[in-house]
């Protein structure tokens, strides 16, 4: 593991261990049952860390550029536990305008992971497999956007106030900012591959010519 690798673990660690003892001291806990500042504040604080980290430090780029595409895929298969949200709202837990959405993006997402990177973490199917990283995208957009929402489309059913609160309260402050910037770091992969691919095949023109 290079530099960059152990800097990024620990500030993985960092991160889990500050947002599960704020969830613990109900810091993120929200009566309007919706995801209030602190959610907002611990969600986009790593996100814009990464990005500024990403494109200002040519080094760390290269680093994420490096990582297996297929692991990065992979580790999205988790999210089929978004059965959970289904399963919260039979009872009553959570608001149907967000669980429905939510939790059968995530188990789409989840179940054709393993698929994805298996089948299309190559060159060769470039196309579908940033297309299958923006979907992914979408619905976390999407159900982040419902999470925000609920109260207002529906104020009289369930609140959101579960997803404030651990266990769940892990998902909006870790989890998901942690899958989006998975998503993110595939699809620039992705977009160096034609490059990447242009460039042997000129070396290996070149080669034959000098030949």
């Amino acid at each position: 593991m290079n530099k960059y690798g152990k800097i990024s673990a620990g500030l993985l660690v960092v991160w889990f261990v500050s947002v599960l003892s704020a969830s613990a001291l109900d810091l993120f806990k929200n009566g309007s049952g919706r995801f209030g500042l602190g959610v907002a504040v611990a969600s986009l604080t790593p996100m814009v860390v990464f990005s500024l980290w990403f494109a200002g430090t040519e080094e760390f780029r290269r680093f994420t550029l490096s990582l297996n595409p297929r692991i990065l895929t992979s580790i999205q298969s988790w999210r089929i536990l978004g059965f959970t949200f289904v399963l919260l709202e039979a009872r009553n837990v959570l608001p149907s305008v967000f669980a429905w959405p939510a939790g059968y993006g995530d188990m789409t997402i989840g179940a054709t992971a393993a698929f994805v990177a298996w089948k299309l973490a190559d060159p060769g199917h470039r196309g579908s497999f940033i297309l299958w990283q923006m979907l992914g995208i979408l619905d976390l957009v999407t159900a982040v956007s419902l999470g925000t929402t609920a109260g207002l489309l529906v104020p009289h059913g369930p609140s959101m106030v579960a997803m404030t609160v651990l266990p769940l309260s892990l998902i909006p402050t870790f989890l998901v900012p942690l899958f989006l910037m998975l998503h993110v770091i595939c699809i620039a992969q992705a977009r160096s591959w034609k490059a990447a691919s242009q460039s042997r095949r000129q070396a290996a023109e070149l080669q034959r010519s000098a030949i």
